[in-house]
């Protein structure tokens, strides 16, 4: 017999030999030599100055928990198997080629960028040189964006698909089955690129093919159907399904479809900058703690959200103990980022601090750009940061305090930005669109969270990268309503909003993908 029971564990007791088990046969009314437990989900409830593990169990009564997963992933071999192209390695493409090989097919997967080796040294130029690869940076390369900008797992999609799979999944291939317990799952920036090497060479030994340094420049389209896919090297290639996940951040995919008068549809997004805090402020303010925090308990984290002059700003992508990165695409541009490596140790906590843009009424000097307005503003704002950093990938940047009041900063806190900051009047640079709410935002914020507000953090810009404001268009079939065979997936089609969710949809696209193959 099985049963499901919640149990709360205070913060003298989590790690105490035995306390699960006693508690849950207080609860049952059971010896605890009559059961078994296995943890199925882990939180913490700091609410109040007392603070708690709750713990959701599956307890087997009469008999022992089981040992293995109930989740199996049958790959079969498909090295002679009908192929279908995937566009892009991130999440999305990941999952759809994983989905593939269960299936029975053949993913083809081009990559722009290069493997998770090779991304190292230009992650590591644009940090030390200010140097950017188009190809092969923060957002692009094996992995997507999320390989090397945290791996947080968190996902409301719950509707979507099947989360506890994607998880599984991700344990199948080297994650911690930690990721399957906590609220808050998250892998880690240094422990990704082993993850997605392993996916990778599954892909590989079970005949699947994965190709980087591909970049697509073209399609040609025949009565409506995608025919062949054009490489940067003139390459070509013959095509009947065609996955496209090359994520939010592929601007010359979304120019080559709009030239192609391929539809599109020009999609709300958020844009604003980077708050960082000294990790131990935020710890104090969640954990009701003066000093340094608990050891049992991990860095702290928040979620903010307030409605101002009818626009959503609200916190986004929060890391804690982790770093601020460069995650620009193209020169000419800055864009921050955050990401939080495996045991969240840095010193600082950040988090994106976004506004709600509405396309359709906040930016109207964009219209002439029809479906692309949204992206030429975003592209806009980037350029603004990196012509008030310097000309280089150093960062705007602003106390928060003097950003609130309209003070430029003397000085800057320390900074986790490994390209350094510059102060700068953000206050008066960014359109009123967004430094307006942005001022009322960290007012109220500072109210929500006593000392949040304060001289010790910095404003970082810009976070300008939240989601694609493009969507490519999907019909029932998942398939593009004017292109046969064009399948838009992930966060560049406008579909997820994560890793998790992305590669959900990955899944799904696979499935539509092959349907009547």
């Amino acid at each position: 017999m099985i049963r499901n029971i919640q149990l709360r564990v205070g913060l003298k007791e989590e790690g105490q030999d035995g306390i699960l088990m006693r508690k849950a046969s207080k609860t049952l009314g059971f010896p605890e030599d009559d059961f078994t437990i296995k943890v199925l989900r882990k939180s913490i409830d700091a609410r109040k100055k007392t603070i708690y593990f709750n713990y959701k169990l599956a307890v087997y009564i009469k008999e022992k928990a089981p040992e293995t997963s109930t989740y199996s992933f049958d790959y079969m071999d498909v090295s002679k198997a009908k192929p279908i192209h995937i566009i892009g390695f991130g999440p999305a493409g990941m999952w759809a080629a994983l989905r593939c090989l269960e299936l029975g097919y053949k993913p083809i997967v081009l990559e722009r960028g290069k493997n998770v080796q090779n991304r190292r040294r230009d992650i590591k130029a644009i940090n030390q040189d200010h140097v950017v690869n188009e190809d092969s940076n923060y957002c692009f390369g094996e992995g997507g964006a999320g390989t090397y900008s945290d791996g947080k797992l968190y996902t409301r999609s719950l509707k979507r698909g099947d989360v506890r799979r994607i998880f599984e999944s991700l344990v199948h291939h080297g994650a911690t089955e930690q990721i399957l317990i906590d609220a808050h799952p998250h892998i880690g920036t240094n422990k990704l690129p082993k993850i997605v090497q392993n996916i990778r060479e599954t892909i590989l030994k079970y005949g699947g093919e994965v190709h980087f340094n591909s970049k697509v420049i073209d399609f040609i389209i025949e009565r409506n159907q995608l025919k062949t896919i054009v490489l940067q090297d003139e390459n070509e290639m013959q095509v009947s399904r065609v996955i496209l996940a090359t994520g939010h951040s592929a601007r010359d995919i979304f120019y080559l479809l709009q030239k192609k008068k391929i539809a599109l549809k020009a999609k709300s997004f958020a844009m604003g900058v980077r708050v960082e805090h000294p990790q131990q402020i935020i710890d104090s303010i969640q954990y009701h703690c003066k000093g340094e925090r608990d050891e049992l308990l991990p860095a702290a984290s928040y979620s903010l959200v307030q409605q101002v002059k009818n626009r959503g700003v609200y916190s986004f992508c929060m890391c804690p103990g982790g770093f601020i990165v460069p995650a620009a695409t193209s020169p000419g541009e800055v864009v921050v980022n955050g990401m939080s490596p495996s045991k969240r140790n840095n010193l600082f906590a950040n988090s994106g601090i976004v506004v709600e843009i509405n396309v359709e009424e906040d930016i109207p000097k964009y219209e002439k750009f029809g479906v692309l307005k949204g992206l030429e503003y975003q592209k806009d704002l980037e350029r603004l940061a990196f012509t008030a950093g310097g000309r280089s990938q150093t960062a705007p940047a602003q106390r928060l305090t003097h950003f609130v009041e309209g003070v430029l900063s003397p000085d800057l806190n320390p900074t986790s930005y490994q390209p350094g900051l510059k102060s700068a009047p953000l206050h008066s640079l960014l359109p009123r669109l967004i430094g307006s709410r942005l001022r009322t935002g960290f007012t109220a914020f500072g109210k929500k969270m006593k000392g949040y507000y304060t001289s010790e953090a910095n404003i970082v810009g810009v976070e300008s990268r939240t989601s694609s404001p493009v969507t490519i268009p999907r019909n029932e079939q998942l398939e593009h309503p004017e292109i046969k065979g064009l399948f838009p997936c992930g966060e560049g089609g406008g579909y997820a909003g994560g890793i998790v969710s992305a590669a959900m949809d990955g899944e799904r696209c696979a499935e539509a993908a092959v349907a009547g193959l």
